[in-house]
């Protein structure tokens, strides 16, 4: 094994503990168990939220007008791209849809347009200051972009990643690790999991199967919010067996997956085109799993060693957040919801689910057909819709597929639109069923047991 000074064990453990603690250490506050980074960003949203709404549009303006302007400047290296290449030289539809994020944002704000966007149910759910999702994302990309070098550039994960590959790729088809893209997303919050997810596959670690498999396997609600679920539906004195069978169907989620349409399609290369490289988890003779991760980290730690390469990496990744994802988050939620407020497309869409729920043995099957697909435009609209049917184990299961369905265009699925992943749109809508379709069975099984 090759030798490293002890500065640069310091600078793999010290930096890689405080990822752990700031990402993937749960903390007891007044509302719940919640990671530092989240409690770091609720603090500042709080200070901020008067003014929030307002560097909202600013952001916006300069993300829209900025995507506009580059449309008639050349690019000077197509090579190596700046980070303004990165965030402005986009297509015309990703143009389109920023002014749309942007136009959204204004109507709420100062309150002109269309009811149907400046609702506080559409477009003022998602920019309400206090809380909404639009307005928290600027503030917890701010800590989770600026701080998530701690994880990706000291080591962590080529540690555990080394380690991991043996369960990881059999098990899920991704890398080793991509297990710390899991722990990240399972005890934090689902939109810190696609953001680094987002954030590896552009650096080159993940292929576009890859990113795509994570991204929409492994970045799931919070415990905090699966709490917030289950006390909606009434059934807060059953968490343990309700948050054991989130688990177990996403587990099985994640192994089904990547071995069916659409992810099993996508393309096994990264994002330059080179095909997939499974000798990067391949163990060189006289090493075992430990001490070649150990050496892979420290090779980063000591290629890492400069903290202007961590200022202008956290920086780039806020900027990139700020302008490249939140317009497109406001501009899908926004429509999304307007649907689901205002029109009947997903009763009609509910409509094939009666005869399953009837066949599962779930009483008001009618009622709940609806909850199984308006979770596409918000995760917490199942659990409203749902709190009124009167069959304690067809809550149940309302509440277990709410959460497993995992593709919300108000939160994960606009953001994974809004980042490089490759997963277009109709791709989150079939992952959307088929997870509905795979998972009903799983919370109908453990209902019926449980009541």
């Amino acid at each position: 094994m090759k030798k490293y000074s002890v500065s640069t064990y310091i600078y793999f453990i010290i930096p890689s503990l405080i990822g752990i603690f700031l990402f993937m250490t749960p903390v007891l506050t007044d509302e719940g168990w919640k990671v530092p980074i989240a409690i770091l960003a609720n603090i500042l949203a709080g200070v901020v939220a008067p003014v929030i709404s307002y560097f909202t549009i600013i952001m916006f303006a300069i993300s829209a007008f900025g995507a506009l302007i580059a449309k008639w400047i050349p690019r000077k290296n197509m090579k190596e791209p700046s980070i303004l290449d990165t965030l402005f030289y986009v297509n015309w539809f990703w143009t389109i849809t920023r002014f749309l994020g942007l136009a959204f944002a204004s109507m709420v704000v100062f309150q002109f347009g269309p009811s149907a966007i400046n609702n506080e149910n559409t477009g003022g759910l998602l920019m309400d200051p206090n809380g909404g999702l639009v307005t928290f994302l600027f503030t917890i990309f701010l800590f989770a972009g600026f701080l998530l070098p701690f994880l990706t550039n000291f080591g962590l994960l080529e540690f555990f990643g080394t380690m991991m590959v043996r369960i990881m790729r059999p098990l899920f088809k991704s890398p080793g690790r991509s297990s710390i893209d899991a722990l990240t997303s399972w005890v934090g919050d689902g939109t810190i999991g696609v953001l680094m997810t987002s954030k590896q596959y552009e650096m080159g670690n993940y292929t576009k199967k890859e990113a795509a498999i994570i991204a929409t396997s492994f970045s799931v609600v919070s415990i905090t919010f699966c709490i917030v679920v289950l006390d909606t539906v009434h059934l807060a004195r059953y968490f343990i067996p309700y948050y054991l069978t989130v688990v177990l169907c996403g587990v099985v989620l994640a192994i089904i997956m990547p071995r069916i349409y659409p992810l099993a399609q996508k393309e096994d290369t990264y994002i330059d085109g080179t095909p997939v490289d499974y000798s990067r988890e391949e163990l060189p003779e006289g090493y075992n799993s430990v001490s070649h991760g150990l050496e892979n980290a420290l090779a980063i730690a000591h290629a890492n060693r400069d903290p202007r390469q961590f200022l202008k990496d956290g920086s780039r990744n806020v900027i990139d957040l700020w302008v490249g994802v939140a317009p497109i988050v406001m501009a899908f939620g926004t429509i999304a919801l307007m649907l689901a407020e205002f029109t009947s497309i997903f009763v009609i869409l509910g409509k094939p689910f009666e005869p399953i729920l009837t066949v599962l043995g779930l009483p008001e099957a009618a009622e709940a057909a609806q909850t199984m697909v308006v979770g596409f435009a918000d995760m917490f609209l199942p659990s409203i819709l749902g709190a009124g049917i009167e069959s304690d184990v067809t809550r149940f299961v309302i509440a277990v597929v709410s959460v497993s369905q995992l593709i919300y265009m108000s939160e994960v699925g606009g953001l994974i639109l809004g980042t490089k992943i490759p997963l277009k749109f109709f791709d989150l809508v079939v992952l959307f069923i088929l997870r509905t379709l795979i998972s009903l069975p799983i919370a109908a099984l453990v209902g019926h047991i449980l009541f």
